[in-house]
């Protein structure tokens, strides 16, 4: 997980799993399976989750270096 936590959680954006899809340019659904399998970080507000920016950007920083 990135630094989310250890700074000052007012400076955090969080995403809607449907923005985090744009972002990503995938499903809803692949987003939800990338949280419930923990491969992504996320807090449940509700019934819905959000997701922090920062977490997006790492996750995808991560994957693009595991492909080469």
């Amino acid at each position: 997980m990135g630094s989310t936590l250890s700074g000052d959680i007012s400076e955090v954006k969080f995403l809607t799993i449907a923005e985090v899809a744009s972002v990503m340019r995938v499903s809803k659904m692949t987003v939800y399976r990338l949280v419930h399998g923990g491969e992504l970080p996320a807090v449940r507000v509700g019934r819905s989750f959000r997701v922090s920016e920062e977490d997006v950007n790492e996750y995808l920083k991560n994957s693009f270096f595991q492909t080469g």
